[in-house]
């Protein structure tokens, strides 16, 4: 089977659940955004260097992938949605970098090439929730997916301070 379908040649595309809509719709912008933030943390994953943050990227993007599965369906649910239980365990770990690393300031982004990496990836989870937002005021979305994206940015923003902690280049305003 080729990757070359052709079935998109007409501006539409399909979705998990089966139906075929416009590639320009607020459904295919907001997963498409989360499909970018699991590339750009795909390149954060090879430059980052602790161990820790490694294994936090790819349970992220284990995440996104059921994130843009959620968003991808309409007529069938999906069948692994986002829980609660995804957005507790975000915060629990965003928690335990926290309280190893408290934040005294702004601040200065991008110290170390894969906080750099993870900066950029943070800031496409904040335009992926903004996407997000704005699909729910046209169609019905997951309040706990909206929530889950949402502890999200803050889970990487904790995820790039601890890259730059580890090698002493943590830097506040």
């Amino acid at each position: 089977m080729s990757i070359i379908t052709r079935t998109g040649d007409d501006g539409s595309t399909g979705l998990w659940s089966g139906e075929r809509i416009g590639k320009d719709s607020l459904r295919v912008e907001a997963y498409g955004t989360i499909d970018e933030l699991s590339s750009a943390l795909g390149m954060a994953r090879h430059l980052c260097l602790q161990d820790n943050v490694l294994y936090a990227i790819e349970y992220i993007q284990q995440l996104l992938f059921r994130v843009a599965g959620e968003l991808a369906s309409l007529s069938i649910p999906f069948d692994r949605p986002v829980t609660e239980s995804d957005e507790q365990e975000i915060e629990r770990r965003t928690a335990e970098i926290e309280a190893r690393i408290p934040l005294r300031g702004f601040v200065v982004p991008g110290m170390t090439s894969g906080s750099a990496a993870l900066d950029i990836a943070r800031t496409i989870a904040r335009r992926a929730e903004r996407r997000v937002i704005g699909l729910s005021r046209m169609e019905p979305v997951s309040p706990v997916l909206i929530r889950t994206l949402n502890r999200l940015s803050d889970y990487i923003y904790m995820l790039a301070r601890d890259e730059e902690a580890s090698q002493g280049k943590l830097r506040f305003v």
